[in-house]
């Protein structure tokens, strides 16, 4: 498989090494992966020096909004590029169902299934109980920032990621809306599931901003960028919500779980 995985990190070396691991047992070997240090200061590193094989960007300062661009630059020859959270958790077969899903279907970019929340489960028995119920399963129009894959046609066509650092945490936002505007397909789908820590790097950045309830991105200029209205936004969010309820609904009427989902108190609540 024609396919280069990205990785950002920011410190929090113990999930990093554990995305990493979970990479390597997956069957997903080093020589595939660009991981992209942006001047972590913990133990990074070291983790990263101690596995040879790997692609290693370091960046002097902490190039938040770079980095996507910085790795999927660096992963241009290969046909696909996998930008990865590094707080994820990949099981057996993750990457083959996003490729099969994609080639099937004719997608351009493709998140898995995710589930976000404390890991308190066995994560390789869920997911393949998983994807074998929901492997027909998708969500057409929507991709997740924590996870997805991206065919270089895209890149070829739209250009990378919008580095502005005004956009914050809407700069997935911002890229899946470009794709679809230029006319490349946008899905989920049931075939792969991975595991998300949940915005582990965002809060670990927020925390630094000394400013409570500090956002990332500045949603207003995020909308004046892209000519968006306040009434559009809200229209916007109003069908998002319609539809994500009509996708939870027939999923769990129809499987018994949903694509998206979130562990708490020891359980799945479907989203």
């Amino acid at each position: 498989m024609d396919v280069s995985i990205v990785i950002p990190v920011f410190n929090q070396v113990h999930y990093t090494r554990m995305c990493l691991d979970s990479l390597r047992n997956a069957g997903i070997p080093d020589s595939r992966i660009i991981v992209v240090d942006n001047a972590s200061t913990d133990e990074t590193a070291a983790c990263l020096a101690a596995r040879p094989q790997l692609q290693v960007i370091r960046n002097a300062t902490n190039r938040f909004m770079a980095a996507w661009s910085q790795g999927a630059r660096a992963a241009a020859p290969a046909g696909w590029t996998v930008i990865l959270n590094n707080d994820v958790l990949i099981p057996q077969g993750w990457l083959e169902g996003l490729t099969s899903f994609a080639a099937q279907e004719g997608v351009d970019v493709v998140s898995p299934a995710l589930c976000e929340g404390e890991q308190d489960y066995d994560l390789a028995a869920h997911a393949a109980q998983f994807v074998a119920k929901m492997a027909n399963v998708k969500r057409c129009g929507r991709a997740c920032g924590a996870c997805f894959m991206v065919h270089r046609r895209v890149f070829d066509a739209i250009g990378y990621f919008d580095d502005d650092p005004r956009l914050g945490g809407y700069q997935d936002d911002e890229f899946f809306r470009r794709s679809r505007r230029h006319g490349f397909r946008v899905a989920f789908t049931g075939r792969s599931f991975v595991h998300h820590f949940g915005s582990i790097t965002h809060k670990v950045i927020q925390s630094t901003m000394h400013e409570p309830n500090a956002s990332l991105g500045d949603r207003h200029y995020y909308r004046r960028k892209l000519g968006v209205t306040w009434f559009q936004s809200r229209r916007e969010k109003w069908l998002e919500r319609l539809v994500s309820a009509k996708w939870r609904w027939t999923e769990r009427l129809r499987y018994g779980c949903t694509l998206m989902s979130r562990r708490e108190g020891g359980a799945f609540i479907w989203r």
